[in-house]
């Protein structure tokens, strides 16, 4: 790591210098677009199957009680890991729950599996992958700060954020456009065949020993971790604003019922409006490889927050499938702003040591909001009708963040020096 002092802070590939950090873009790559394409056709044929926007809700719900219920341990476990071998098992088990989920929608299995059966079943797998979920971010967070140098994290995270939105800009469209022309039993077969080269990706990492070795009970070493984020004010900030958000502005996942009853767009239509998010995204996060936005970390999230919300009550109102999609674009675009702000900051404030921990934490608070948030609206959908519910949720989303303007003013301020100077 000693290169890391005459790397330029300033380089805009300063991150993709290092070999190892390659490999690990290119597993977080292959995994997330296997991922997202899963996404889609679960979403897609459940609510084919069902005809129940609840239904949908209840796919991020089997996916989020596992995922939170795990997440400490998860973090435990990978704190005293090693990553690698970790990361391993992990992509084992998802490959399994896909492969039994492309068993039981394939046509071969149709006499032997009753369709009563199949969308239990497809819960079921959801549900294992959430457990794999609870070991996965604790792992990968963990592992990124271990193979660039600190100098150098900002960079790294906007590299790690890109790729996974470049993933979900791919993913879903294929999945989409595969599953409309060729049938479930061909995207699943591609979705297990990508997961096999983030499989293949893992053995070009090194093997990371772990720099947590336990002294204490479970129970006091899962303490410390909670402690720990409870006592950084920016850092629970940032996570409770993006729970909050997130779960209120959770309405993407009712897109399925905007491309089959509003829009009537289809399968193929459903995989470029998840496309088009994406999209803003990663377009956004490549500029901000340049152009950072991190001079004033907390007004840039709260501003990003803001337009986040208003960008989906725009989409929720919106009758027309081309003007649907640049709200979409643009709801991408603000959340990944938001999403670089505060990976950066956690990755600035969080020990070593405690890595795997405080991202189980966060893995808490944020990684399964999208699910909880989906179930949210999927809730909210059945009560409400769907487009109230995607207004009240984006509605929400921009109550939540000038609620939390008016209590951190005087954070608005801070560059990200003064805020570095949380970890001297």
């Amino acid at each position: 790591m000693q290169k890391a002092t005459i790397i330029d802070k300033k380089d805009p590939y300063a991150a993709l210098r290092y070999k190892e950090f390659r490999s690990y873009l290119g597993m977080r790559f292959f995994f997330t677009f296997a991922y997202q394409m899963q996404a889609v056709i679960i979403g897609f044929h459940i609510y084919h199957l069902t005809k129940d926007p609840l239904a949908l809700g209840l796919v991020g719900l089997c996916e989020a009680i596992p995922a939170i219920s795990i997440a400490l341990y998860g973090g435990y476990v990978a704190d005293k890991s090693e990553k690698r071998g970790l990361l391993l098992k992990v992509f084992i088990g998802v490959f399994i729950c896909s492969l039994v989920m492309l068993l039981v929608t394939s046509s071969q299995m149709q006499p032997y599996v009753p369709v009563n059966y199949i969308v239990p079943i497809m819960y079921l797998m959801v549900f294992g992958i959430g457990i794999a979920r609870g070991f996965f971010s604790p792992a990968t967070f963990s592992l990124m700060a271990q193979i660039v140098p600190k100098e150098i994290y900002p960079n790294s995270s906007t590299w790690n954020s890109s790729s996974w939105q470049a993933a979900s800009i791919i993913g879903p469209a294929m999945g989409g456009l595969i599953y409309g022309f060729f049938g479930i039993t061909a995207t699943y077969s591609l979705i297990l065949f990508f997961i096999g080269v983030a499989l293949i990706c893992i053995f070009f990492l090194k093997p990371h020993p772990p720099t947590f070795i336990p002294k204490d009970s479970i129970i006091k070493s899962l303490t410390e971790g909670v402690k720990f984020v409870f006592n950084n004010k920016m850092m629970l900030g940032a996570m409770s604003l993006d729970l909050f958000s997130v779960f209120f502005g959770g309405a993407v996942a009712l897109l399925p019922v905007f491309a089959n009853d509003i829009l009537k767009v289809g399968s193929e239509g459903l995989g470029f409006m998840r496309a088009a998010a994406s999209s803003g995204a990663v377009i956004t996060m490549f500029l901000m490889t340049r152009f950072s936005p991190m001079n004033k970390p907390w007004r840039n999230l709260l501003i990003a927050v803001t337009g986040f919300g208003t960008s989906i009550i725009c989409y929720g109102l919106s009758k027309n499938f081309y003007l649907t999609l640049a709200f979409l674009f643009m709801e991408g675009a603000f959340d990944s702003v938001s999403v670089i702000i505060r990976s950066t900051i956690m990755q600035l404030l969080t020990p070593d040591q405690m890595r795997g921990r405080v991202s189980a934490v966060n893995s808490m608070f944020i990684g399964s909001s999208n699910e909880i948030g989906a179930f949210e609206s999927g809730l909210t959908a059945k009560l409400m009708r769907t487009v109230p519910a995607v207004v009240f949720g984006g509605s929400m989303t921009i109550l939540v963040a000038g609620i939390t303007y008016m209590k951190t003013k005087g954070m608005t301020k801070l560059s990200l020096e003064e805020i570095n100077e949380h970890t001297t």
